[in-house]
């Protein structure tokens, strides 16, 4: 009895080891740094109570990325019945799935970093996914490509494409209509004499145009393309640094270019014309001139 006494003692104090430090909790304690926490003695007698946590699913083994050394994580009481009667391959792809985050992983290279056939892959897939521990999803820059990730993490931007996109496809009412909106802002807010991205933000919030919360960066890609077809431009700054944008002046042949007097003038033909370049060209030669 006092034997099981101490041992459930130690097993209570190697659990809470995982509570010193927030680092422990997420990615494990190393080998090396439980020698430490413990002490050589206990270490010793802490095996096999880590070994019987393991056969519980309450202990994961894995290896660290820098120094291959050893590393203990702790799986809490309910994900651990999830666990229960998983085999160590189901485990290893789980590990392997847990490592990509929220931007999941390609089948493909859970097959090679797993070294798991074919066959005894799927059956894994078929476990891990009957007990809501992985689910399948795909990526918008590769839609044939299978990738599975946790079950209870949201896919990342990069794979869902964000609020530009609707079931994985470009959204291009979504995005006309939101581009229509920022334009009306530009001309009407602050009597169309600079707006910032901030302001456009705000007002499409409070207007709920759109169908998802739009971050500042978003608004700003969103502005960004309205700039590059020249509908808006920048007009100077805030005392705060920020940018302010006015619809853009339409540029059209009718501007007021000084070079164009030279150019339409009568005897604009009958001229000898120097380009920048040095190449001349005589009175009466065809004005056809092509950059080198």
């Amino acid at each position: 009895n006092t034997a099981a006494t101490s041992s459930d003692k130690l097993r209570q104090e190697f659990i809470s080891l995982f509570t010193l430090n927030k680092s422990y909790q997420q990615t494990g304690i190393p080998n090396s740094v439980l020698k430490k926490l413990v002490g050589e003695a206990k270490y010793l007698e802490l095996v096999p109570i880590i070994n019987s946590l393991a056969s519980n699913s309450r202990v994961e083994f894995s290896h660290s990325t820098t120094n291959n050394e050893l590393v203990y994580k702790l799986i809490n009481e309910e994900q651990a019945t999830k666990f229960e009667g998983l085999d160590q391959q189901a485990k290893m792809v789980y590990q392997i799935i847990e490592r990509s985050g929220n931007k999941s992983i390609w089948t493909r290279d859970i097959k090679i970093q797993s070294k798991i056939p074919q066959q005894q892959l799927n059956k894994c897939f078929k476990a891990l996914e009957s007990r809501k521990l992985i689910k399948p999803i795909k990526a918008v820059n590769a839609k044939s490509k299978k990738c599975y990730m946790l079950y209870d993490l949201q896919p990342s931007k990069e794979v869902t494409g964000g609020p530009w996109y609707t079931e994985m496809e470009f959204d291009h009412e979504f995005i006309s209509i939101l581009r229509d909106f920022v334009m009306n802002c530009v001309r009407k807010l602050n009597k169309g004499r600079g707006v910032t991205s901030k302001e456009i933000a705000d007002k499409i919030q409070l207007a709920k145009v759109s169908k998802v919360q739009l971050s500042l960066q978003e608004v700003r890609q969103l502005m960004q393309t309205l700039a590059f077809d020249y509908m808006i431009e920048q007009n100077g700054m805030t005392q705060n640094g920020e940018a302010l944008y006015i619809a853009a002046k339409p540029v059209t042949a009718g501007c007021d270019f000084k070079w164009w007097e030279g150019v339409l003038c009568p005897d604009f033909h009958f001229r000898e014309i120097k380009f920048e370049d040095g190449v001349i060209l005589s009175a009466h030669e065809p004005h056809h001139h092509t950059a080198s």
